[in-house]
């Protein structure tokens, strides 16, 4: 006889992204993410609108996953949320609206770690494909706007923080650096498509120093870069329009080439060849194509996440909270919401 399949409501938000999934058993039915555009004439996000925003999306993404995955809500096993980190404001709205839907159901809650739920996405089974997940220990380089991490992984719950940034995040590099070169909010993005076209040669950036050897920085580097920028407008106005692309892939290898060093790092000093991504960042071409090539120069073996998993989404906690149900890790008892969260808490 087989078993019955595990259904789970996940919310995630973190954020500026109200998102809700189903999952049946590991396979991801639905994964709604409701974006919040009001940001973008800020130039990043303001937490107060955030959390009115996650207020006002939360009820209809949740019903939009119900309807999408063809399933009623009693048919629900659990509702997993995102416990930590973020902003507070934003996290208190999934948690207080998770606590009490599963109270109503009468079914578990399941607390979810956001940068767990990260690096676990490469686990979602992907229908009509024939994925292959990695096997422990995996070493992870998570990489966002607030987040910038090489993480060891030698189980689903057992997480060792081999380094991370001291100040500065990569996600953030990049969309400040974008900024100052006037490129809309987020910045990322499009800075990858304009450096597509660019040299990444063509304007060397300084990579900086760490005590540790596997920690990151990226406040010299943004420095770097907007005096760079003044200097070479103040002396040319048309600068920036001139090189665009030049100065987008500059910045780009610069970014990357950091990223990937500490990567080499982490390989030499604990052995471990298989190296995933996940986070934002991990959407960036350059990081997925010198990822990649390593298979082919080191024999290493690499795990990049389909695009729709690497920004917040509530099927990377969906699928966190199915390892938790099948472990029996489900008594939840801390429902309150934390925003400063390390990725092994």
């Amino acid at each position: 006889m087989s078993k019955k399949p595990i259904y789970i409501l996940a919310i995630e938000s973190s954020c500026d992204d109200t998102s809700a999934a189903i999952l049946k058993n590991n396979t991801v039915l639905s994964n709604v993410v409701a974006n919040q555009e009001i940001h973008q004439k800020y130039g990043g996000v303001v937490p107060e609108l955030a959390s009115r925003a996650h207020q006002q999306n939360i009820v209809p993404v949740v019903q939009q996953a119900l309807e999408q995955a063809n399933i009623d809500k009693t048919e629900l096993n659990a509702i997993a949320f995102t416990r930590g980190p973020g902003l507070m404001g934003s996290l208190l709205v999934g948690t207080s609206f998770a606590t009490s839907f599963a109270m109503a159901l009468n079914i578990p809650l399941i607390d979810v770690n956001h940068m767990q739920g990260h690096i676990l996405a490469h686990f979602i089974k992907q229908r009509n494909a024939n994925k292959i997940t990695p096997s422990f220990p995996f070493i992870c380089l998570t990489i966002s706007g607030g987040h910038t991490q090489l993480i060891k992984v030698s189980s689903y719950f057992e997480f060792e923080i081999l380094g991370e940034t001291i100040d500065d995040a990569a996600g953030e590099a990049f969309d400040k650096s974008a900024k100052t070169l006037g490129l809309a909010y987020p910045g990322g993005p499009l800075m990858d498509k304009f450096a597509k076209n660019g040299n990444p040669k063509k304007y060397p950036f300084p990579i900086p120093k760490t005590k540790n050897d596997l920690d990151f920085s990226f406040s010299g580097f943004k420095t770097a870069v907007m005096r760079f920028v003044q200097k070479n407008t103040a002396e040319n106005p048309n600068f920036i329009s001139e090189n665009l692309a030049d100065i987008c892939a500059s910045i780009q290898n610069g970014i990357v080439t950091i990223l990937m060093k500490k990567i080499f790092k982490a390989v030499k000093q604990t052995g471990i060849t298989q190296i995933a991504i996940a986070g934002g960042v991990s959407a960036n071409s350059e990081i997925r194509k010198r990822l990649k090539q390593t298979e082919k120069d080191f024999g290493w073996q690499t795990f990049i996440p389909p695009f729709e998993y690497t920004t917040d989404n509530a099927a990377m906690i969906g699928i966190t909270a199915y390892l938790k149900f099948i472990h029996n890790k489900t008594n939840t008892t801390n429902t309150l919401a934390t925003a400063r969260l390390k990725v092994n808490e």
